[in-house]
């Protein structure tokens, strides 16, 4: 994981600025579903009214409203209202203090609405031993109410206005203290068997009715009161909108910032790596890791960033605002959470170990196409396209089935997902029933809880889908990380300098050479001077080991054994950069670049002129064709030079080495390419270029070499011959053999030799 979430380190203002915008979201997010829960128990059920204190009363009913308060509770109730001509109305107060009065003042005045609708039936048991008449009843204000008995049938009931009544008892009858608390004893009785919700849903009924009574515009409070809510609903949801796109934003930079990073490390270290490294990892492998694995690790970023963070910060969130409500259900999400946490675990350690077997497939895949798309000319010229075909078949279908089984798998979470959803959704609300019959909740809080619940269940949901895509990026980021700490085994010397004779001496003492992990050497005690003005030639059979000895002039390799100089320093010594800019390289397969033939042959001398570059492609033997060309110079060439043919493409190469005009040319078997004629004209011309530098030619043919002022043999790694070709024709053997080999023995000057031995 370490080696994932390192990679956020540079971007750590980005990564701080999304946790922010993921938290205004998240808080934006939880304030929607109470909103909600407002419209519908106030807004619609409450008309609006939100507090127990009507907005204005009438001089009866506040009187009546005192009638069954205590001392203090009407110091409190008068101290809340001003007198307004017939009319008493609510000071301006704060929430808090609304919320305060509530609590304090819900029973005298929820007794007051009671007495004011008291069914005919039990009137004389409501007022104790004072039994009232029925002319007394019938002079009381009558209304017809509607209740709903146990069995859910709605009943039409005769009901009294009583408190007239409670109010003459109250200053006529020497019991009235007594009356009084036998009344407020049975309301609260039956106000506590009703539950806290439906006595404050009694109690804003009751302001509504003093509203109304007052002249207040009942249905333009509730208007208002749900156009303020939508409103503050709408900014909020705008907020959370702008929050969300902003946050999204700021992943996807940092995703893509960390991919780039991530791109230019690798880029920089495979680009610092020898032969050793790149065939330590295989460019196949290097360029998953360098594409697929680096895309891995930006999407998982960007998930991380954006989903992972907000997760717990809505789960948590979630948890505190279903505890607020206190509707003792949070085992409901308890349970759900735990059938989400184990469905997924399940899903995920059946998934889990084909995650990682997939980046090896990529691995494999890659390297197969890699492999036919390189080769396939040489496919068709042997007919292997069925053979082929069934190899990338089956790299092909290991990947295929691996990636179906994943995907199988992971098919079934979704749904799996969904079906758990609805289950906790209609157990919060068959739970939720039975507490809303309690007068415990109303359908608002239920509805707030039910999204609150969603919020939790899905940050779980969040979490746990990253245990499926979060080890894909972690064997992604292991796999990047081992490239990027991979040590190249050629660095400079802690020491190195920069050369300040430039000469062009390169000295070969007692070198031996073998690849790393070989138990054997590949050269061994090679010994030799290539010297300005002079052409050294490296010959031998195949496998000798003349591209290897070449190969570490330029430290593509170091030497195990012995050591080369350039002008009596040991290239170990100096600074790479100091020791390439020495040479020009060709090598055996011819090289080109995407861009034009200009750009390929001032690839090692941005600065040669039209008029050098010119130059070196006449001394190459490449004016010609290139002069053929519309756009001469300036033509199109193709990705890998696609687009010139295998001679035309190795006179550009050493065209390039010659333009950059070095001091050491190495040509690596560079004039295999090239007809007999062309060959010969190449090298007059060189030789008469290059007259002040070191020319060391590895070559097959022995009309190459044959005008070099030193020729090296090599077999088996070692040096068999060294000389000129008229001394190695009579000191070596195995030169003498190459040379019958391609020449005849006129050819090579033995003609009157063979007569006389004939």
């Amino acid at each position: 994981m370490g080696k994932l979430f390192k990679h956020f380190l540079p971007y750590w203002k980005s990564v701080l600025l999304i946790i922010l915008l993921l938290i205004i979201q998240a808080w934006c997010d939880l304030a929607l579903p109470q909103y909600t829960s407002n419209i519908i128990d106030t807004g619609i059920q409450n008309s609006g009214v939100e507090h127990i204190l009507p907005e204005k009363i009438t001089m009866v009913e506040y009187e009546y409203a005192k009638l069954f308060m205590t001392d203090e509770e009407q110091s409190d109730f008068e101290s809340a209202y001003t007198a307004d001509g017939k009319y008493y109305s609510l000071k301006q107060l704060k929430n808090k203090e609304l919320n305060k009065l509530d609590d304090e003042l819900i029973i005298p005045i929820m007794l007051d609405y009671q007495m004011s609708i008291v069914p005919v039936d039990s009137l004389n048991e409501l007022m104790g031993k004072t039994p009232i008449g029925d002319e007394a009843i019938k002079a009381l204000k009558h209304k017809t109410i509607e209740q709903e008995n146990e069995d859910g049938e709605v009943t039409k009931v005769d009901c009294v206005d009583a408190r007239p009544l409670v109010a003459a008892m109250k200053k006529n009858s020497p019991n009235a203290d007594k009356m009084f608390n036998y009344m407020r004893e049975m309301i609260v009785k039956e106000l506590d068997a009703m539950g806290t919700d439906i006595m404050m849903s009694s109690g804003i009924a009751y302001a509504v009715e003093m509203d109304k009574l007052a002249g207040v515009d009942v249905n333009a409070k509730q208007m208002s009161y749900l156009w303020m809510a939508g409103l503050k609903m709408l900014v909020i949801a705008l907020v959370l909108t702008a929050a969300g796109v902003f946050a999204g934003l700021f992943a996807a930079k940092v995703g893509a910032g960390v991919g780039k990073n991530l791109r230019l490390k690798v880029f920089k270290k495979v680009i610092s790596f020898s032969n050793a490294e790149i065939d330590r990892f295989s460019t196949a492998s290097l360029i998953t890791r360098s594409t697929n694995d680096i895309q891995q690790i930006q999407f998982v970023s960007v998930i991380l960033l954006r989903m992972v963070l907000y997760a717990p910060i809505i789960g948590i969130g979630g948890v505190i605002k279903v505890a607020s409500t206190g509707a003792e259900m949070a085992w409901v999400i308890a349970v759900a959470v735990a059938a989400i946490m184990v469905s997924m675990l399940t899903l995920v350690f059946i998934a889990m170990p084909k995650f990682k077997r997939m980046q090896t497939l990529v691995d494999k895949i890659n390297l197969v196409s890699r492999e036919i798309l390189t080769g396939i000319p040489v496919i068709r010229a042997f007919t292997r396209e069925k053979e082929e075909e069934k190899r990338f078949d089956d790299a092909n279908v290991a990947l295929t089935k691996t990636t179906l089984f994943t995907n199988r798998v992971m098919t079934f979470m979704m749904p799996l997902m969904t079906f758990l959803m609805n289950i906790v959704s209609v157990l919060i609300v068959w739970v939720a029933s039975g507490h809303i019959n309690d007068g415990n909740m109303q359908v608002g809080e239920m509805t707030a809880f039910i999204t609150y619940s969603m919020q939790i269940i899905i940050s779980f949901l969040m979490l746990t889908m990253m245990s499926i895509l979060l080890p894909r990026a972690v064997v992604a980021a292991g796999r990047i990380d081992e490239v990027v700490k991979t040590e190249s085994s050629l660095t400079d010397a802690q020491n190195a300098y920069d050369l300040n004779t430039h000469n062009g001496i390169v000295e070969f003492n007692k070198v031996g050479f073998k690849y790393p992990g070989a138990e054997e050497n590949v050269l061994t005690d090679i010994s030799f001077t290539a010297k300005p003005g002079e052409t050294t030639a490296i010959i031998g059979s195949t496998g000798s080991g003349k591209s290897t000895l070449v190969n570490l002039i330029p430290r593509l390799y170091d030497v195990t054994e012995g050591s080369i100089t350039i002008d009596g320093k040991d290239i170990r010594d100096i600074t790479m950069k100091s020791l390439r800019d020495e040479i020009g390289y060709v090598p055996q397969k011819g090289i080109l670049f995407s861009g034009t033939i200009a750009s390929n042959l001032r690839f090692g001398n941005n600065s040669a002129t039209d008029e050098e570059i010119e130059n070196a492609a006449g001394i190459a033997q490449a004016t010609e064709f290139i002069e053929a060309k519309p756009e001469k110079y300036n033509s199109e060439i193709s990705q890998g030079g696609t687009n010139v043919s295998g001679g035309q493409k190795q006179r550009l190469s050493i065209a390039r080495a010659i333009a950059k005009n070095p001091k050491i040319y190495i040509f690596d078997d560079s004039f295999s390419a090239l007809d007999m004629k062309t060959d010969k004209e190449l090298r007059k011309a060189l030789s008469d270029s290059v007259k002040d530098s070191t020319v060391i030619i590895v070559a097959q043919r022995i009309s190459t070499i044959i005008d070099a002022e030193r020729i090296i043999v090599l077999d088996d790694g070692r040096v068999v011959g060294d000389g000129t070709h008229k001394e190695l024709l009579t000191s070596c053997e195995e030169y003498l053999e190459i040379a019958k080999s391609q020449l005849s023995e006129k050819e090579l000057g033995l003609g009157e030799e063979a007569e006389n031995n004939g």
